[in-house]
């Protein structure tokens, strides 16, 4: 009886671990995703506005000289949500983490993916939940929020 419950704990940590590694994959996924839907809309406008190529879009600077490029969190590979440390704000996070700082921080306790989701006005479907809870978890892997072993999240 006891080698039994010894599997069956066994398995359930098995399976907890791969649920882990596939949730941050899933995350991974989900940014590549929001990335390519970005540069597919650029280039939907950008097709519209020159026949395709056809025509010139005006959207080129002819200025040798151009201004220089503010860089901001998620540019040339930088991170969305940066380390933690002592002293950091709010403020270098982007205005969707940082709503989403604001909304576990008001919570009365510990919140799930789906209440943050709900207080962002999404619908309650896999595909709008699983990002808010792949921005909760990355929030948490890097010191902004903590995490109960239920899935829930609490400010820090």
């Amino acid at each position: 009886m006891a080698d039994v419950l010894t599997w069956t704990v066994q398995q359930r940590l098995e399976l907890e671990e791969r649920a882990e590694v596939l949730r941050k994959e899933l995350a991974e996924v989900e940014g590549r995703l929001v990335r390519l839907e970005a540069a597919e809309a650029v280039f939907g406008e950008w097709a519209e506005a020159t026949d395709g190529g056809r025509r010139s879009s005006g959207i080129v600077d002819p200025d040798p000289d151009p201004e220089p490029v503010a860089v901001t969190p998620g540019a040339a590979g930088m991170r969305l949500v940066p380390e933690r440390v002592d002293g950091m704000g709010m403020e270098v996070l982007t205005s969707d983490y940082r709503r989403i700082m604001e909304i576990v921080s008001d919570a009365d306790g510990p919140v799930m993916a789906k209440d943050v989701a709900r207080a962002l006005g999404r619908e309650l479907t896999p595909a709008k939940v699983e990002p808010v809870r792949g921005q909760l978890r990355k929030l948490a892997d890097r010191g902004w929020l903590s995490r109960t072993g239920a899935g829930r999240y609490l400010p820090r």
